[in-house]
């Protein structure tokens, strides 16, 4: 599975901006994928994080009609990748070929369960940041982005 890394200093200078907490998360991936496919289809698959095993459960999954399409797996992080491998199963499960997976940022721990598990995927990140913390959180990472997103954060 390859994995690609953009170093051009805009996309630099947009990360810096998404990790800053005051920025509207709704300027991170759709809205930019929209304007450059505008005729594309959107699914949407609703994964929540289990705060005590950082396991997501999934509680919405709907997607258009994929047979022998190539679809786009947007997702702001990439952590623990358990998220990422849940997703591509329901994707490919739909009919999905050769995804894509892409992101803001990723940890180098969920690169390696979506190869280990999806090994065909390939990964787009603006950045590869250190790792995870503690609570499975990536560092240094974008803050709670689904928080932000919600307006659920403290």
């Amino acid at each position: 599975m390859p994995l690609t890394v953009s170093r051009h200093p805009l996309v630099a200078d947009s990360l810096a901006g998404l990790r800053d907490k005051r920025t509207d998360p709704e300027e991170g991936l759709l809205a930019p994928v929209l304007e450059l496919l505008p005729r594309v289809s959107v699914g949407y698959i609703g994964l929540e994080r289990d705060e005590e095993t950082a396991v997501a459960r999934i509680y919405y999954n709907k997607l258009p009609k994929l047979e022998g399409k190539v679809p786009l797996l947007l997702d702001p992080m990439l952590a623990t990748g358990g998220s990422a491998a849940q997703a591509l199963d329901l994707i490919k499960e739909a009919g999905g070929v050769e995804p894509r997976f892409i992101c803001v940022v990723a940890a180098p721990e969920g690169v390696k369960v979506v190869e280990e598990r999806h090994p065909e995927v390939h990964i787009y990140a603006a950045a590869l940041d250190e790792g995870l913390n503690s609570k499975a959180y990536i560092v240094p990472g974008l803050g709670d982005f689904g928080d932000r997103l919600f307006g659920t954060g403290g």
